[in-house]
């Protein structure tokens, strides 16, 4: 990219303060910025890094007000928002960097696949009998699309991606390198004796618009029915999400969190990194869950907020930690003072 604060400020719908004139061409985090470098100030926590910047722009709130000096060379697009301001740019440069809308001979593709126009398939790519790939798709190598596979349009696959057999993917959704949808669920029948046997998983996974799953995360598929992803959903890296389970429109959760199966999380709830959750709970819309919480039973009130193990509200949660750390306190005063007693017993009778 190679832009002046003014083109900036006009695409933004900012005010320039300086040199309209200068040029940038990359995108920098404020304390690592140099000269040609675009950066932005949201979080006050960072103004001291403004006034000791290279950078040559800097996107700033409205309301900023300088208290030191800024550097001479800077020059500030000031907007209402600055941090949805870049990530507006940053979405800009990566359209920017998209794929060539190809198909690479080394890919693998059925002869009855669905293949529609404006994709890019990368190489050694498997796309299998049935599957339906949608306008402007991204597959990138090493990705394994199983039979009927539906992906809509605009949807993203990066590297070592697995899409497995009669899932569906909506429009405008990422999954991130190494994810697999539709592994089989853990589902097994205790046998008289020992050992189990094998459930047969003859369900899927159901991906909606908009949804974005992080690398190697695994989506299993359901055992009847389907597992589903409503619209909106945002996964982090490495979460378990075990069969028919379902997790409500716009609900984000953090990395390494797992899911047991049959259990329903509702719409806008976001959930910490690590939380575990028992199997065939409900949890109410709008739920927080602080990180490396253990939830073992159903979660019934709207918008409240829980954490520990087993996880409670968080206002329990704190009652019993400072209960906690006040037992545990006046216990040892009560042991310091008996041992100073038992010291100056010793004194007094020698």
């Amino acid at each position: 990219m190679q832009h002046t604060a003014g083109d900036l400020a006009d695409m933004l719908k900012g005010l320039v303060e300086g040199d309209s004139q200068v040029i940038v061409n990359q995108l920098s985090k404020i304390e690592l910025a140099s000269s040609g470098s675009l950066t932005f100030l949201s979080n006050p926590d960072y103004e001291g890094y403004l006034y000791t910047t290279g950078a040559s722009v800097a996107i700033v709130p409205t309301t900023f007000t300088a208290t030191q000096p800024l550097p001479a060379a800077l020059t500030l697009i000031r907007v209402t928002d600055s941090y949805a301001a870049f990530a507006q740019l940053l979405e800009f440069a990566s359209a920017a960097m998209a794929l060539p809308r190809t198909i690479h001979p080394a890919a693998v593709i059925s002869e009855s696949v669905q293949v529609h126009q404006n994709v890019h398939i990368g190489a050694l790519a498997v796309i299998e009998d049935g599957a339906t790939i949608g306008e402007g798709c991204e597959i990138h190598a090493h990705v394994t699309v199983g039979r009927n596979v539906r992906i809509g349009a605009n949807s993203k696959l990066h590297s070592g991606v697995q899409v497995l057999d009669n899932c569906i993917i909506g429009s405008g959704c990422t999954i991130q390198a190494g994810a697999i949808i539709g592994s089989d669920g853990f589902g097994f029948a205790p046998q008289a004796g020992d050992g189990y046997k094998k459930i047969p998983q003859t369900g899927n996974v159901i991906l909606h618009d908009n949804c974005e799953v992080g690398a190697a995360t695994t989506i299993d598929r359901a055992t009847l029915g389907s597992t589903i992803i409503e619209e909106g959903v945002k996964l982090d890296n490495q979460i378990q999400v075990a069969h028919n389970c379902t997790i409500g429109a716009h609900t984000v959760i953090a990395a390494q969190t797992g899911i047991a199966g049959s259990t329903a999380i509702g719409s806008r709830c976001m959930i910490g990194g690590q939380v575990g959750f028992a199997g065939h709970l409900k949890i109410a819309d709008g739920v927080k869950i602080a990180a490396q919480s253990g939830v073992t039973i159903s979660i019934k009130e709207p918008d409240s907020v829980w954490q520990g193990t087993p996880a409670t509200p968080i206002k329990d949660y704190r009652k019993r930690q400072i209960a906690l750390r006040n037992l545990s306190r006046h216990r040892l005063m009560d042991r310091l003072e008996e041992l100073e007693k038992i010291q100056q017993d010793k004194r007094t009778s020698s």
